[in-house]
C-alpha cells in the first residue's frame, strides 16, 4: 500500500503540472505513455509468440510519429495521415515475408502490432486535440473516468451480487456498474455545466456523460480480457503498486477516442 500512494503522488507531480501546461510538454508526455502502451502491448504478446526486436523497434518509431505528426488531423493534414499509415503497412507486413518464420513473426503478429499502432496513435492523438481545444474539456473526461471506477469499486463492495463479465473480470458486478454510470455521469456533467459550457443542452450533456460513462467501463473490461487471454495479471511493473500505464489509463482512451464523436456536438 505504501508503494501505491508513493507511486500514485509521484505521478501526480509529473502529471498534473505537465497537464496543466500543455503544449508541446503535453505532447512529449503523450508520445511518451504511447510507446510505453506499445511496450506493454507487445510484451503481453510474447507469451504466445515472439516478435523479433526490429519489429518492436519500429514500432516504437512508428506510434512516436504517429502521435507528433498527427496531432494537426483538423488543420486539414489529412494526406499526412495516409502517409504515415501506409508506411506502417509496410514495414510491418513486408517483414512477413522476409523473415518466412511464422514462430518468429507471422500475419497474426503483423495485424496485431498493426491494431495496436493505429489504435494507440488514434487514442494518444486524440487526448492532446482535445487538450489543444481546452484542458477542461481533458479534465472532464478524466473525472468520468475515475469518479465512475470509483463509484462502481464501491457499490458493487457494498450491495453488489450479480456478476458483471465473471470470465474477465470476476469482480465486477452489475450493481456496481450501475452505481458508477449513475455517479459517473451526474458529477462529469455538473462539472461541465459550471466549469465548460453553461449554456449546453443538459439532456444531451447527460446523454453523452452517460455513454462515456459506460464506455469507460467497457474499455476496463476490454483491457481485462487481453490480460486473461495472455494470463497475465498487470501489462507491466512501470508504475510500482499500480501495474503498467495500460492497467492505469485502460477506460480512458476507450473515452478519449469516443468523446471525438461527440466534439461538434458539445
Amino acid at each position: 500500500m505504501k508503494t501505491r500512494i508513493i507511486s500514485a503522488i509521484v505521478m501526480c507531480i509529473i502529471v498534473i503540472p505537465i497537464t496543466l501546461i500543455g503544449g508541446l510538454p503535453f505532447k512529449i508526455l503523450g508520445i511518451a505513455l504511447a510507446i510505453a502502451s506499445m511496450y506493454e502491448i507487445l510484451k503481453a504478446r510474447t507469451s504466445k509468440s515472439r516478435i523479433p526486436l526490429v519489429i518492436r523497434i519500429i514500432s516504437y518509431i512508428l506510434i512516436a510519429a504517429f502521435v507528433y505528426l498527427g496531432t494537426d488531423v483538423y488543420s486539414a493534414k489529412y494526406e499526412l495521415i495516409y502517409k504515415i499509415l501506409i508506411v506502417v503497412f509496410l514495414l510491418y507486413f513486408i517483414p512477413v515475408v522476409l523473415i518466412d518464420n511464422t514462430e518468429e513473426y507471422s500475419v497474426t503478429d503483423s495485424l496485431y502490432v498493426l491494431g495496436a499502432t493505429v489504435f494507440f496513435g488514434v487514442a494518444y492523438n486524440s487526448m492532446i486535440l482535445i487538450s489543444n481545444v481546452g484542458i477542461n474539456y481533458l479534465i472532464y473526461l478524466l473525472l468520468v473516468t475515475t469518479i465512475t471506477d470509483t463509484f462502481a469499486y464501491f457499490t458493487g463492495y457494498f450491495i453488489g451480487k450479480h456478476k458483471l463479465c465473471e470470465k474477465i473480470s470476476p469482480n465486477k458486478t452489475i450493481e456496481g456498474a450501475i452505481g458508477g454510470v449513475i455517479i459517473g455521469t451526474v458529477i462529469p456533467a455538473l462539472f461541465y455545466i459550471y466549469i465548460i459550457n453553461s449554456n449546453i443542452n443538459i439532456l444531451v450533456l447527460l446523454g453523452i456523460t452517460f455513454v462515456l460513462s459506460i464506455i469507460g467501463q467497457i474499455g476496463d473490461l476490454f483491457f481485462s480480457s487481453i490480460k486473461r487471454h495472455y494470463k497475465i495479471k498487470d501489462f507491466s511493473n512501470l508504475i510500482p503498486g499500480h501495474g503498467g500505464i495500460l492497467d492505469r489509463l485502460d477506460s480512458i482512451i476507450f473515452v478519449v477516442i469516443t468523446f471525438v464523436l461527440f466534439m461538434d456536438i458539445l
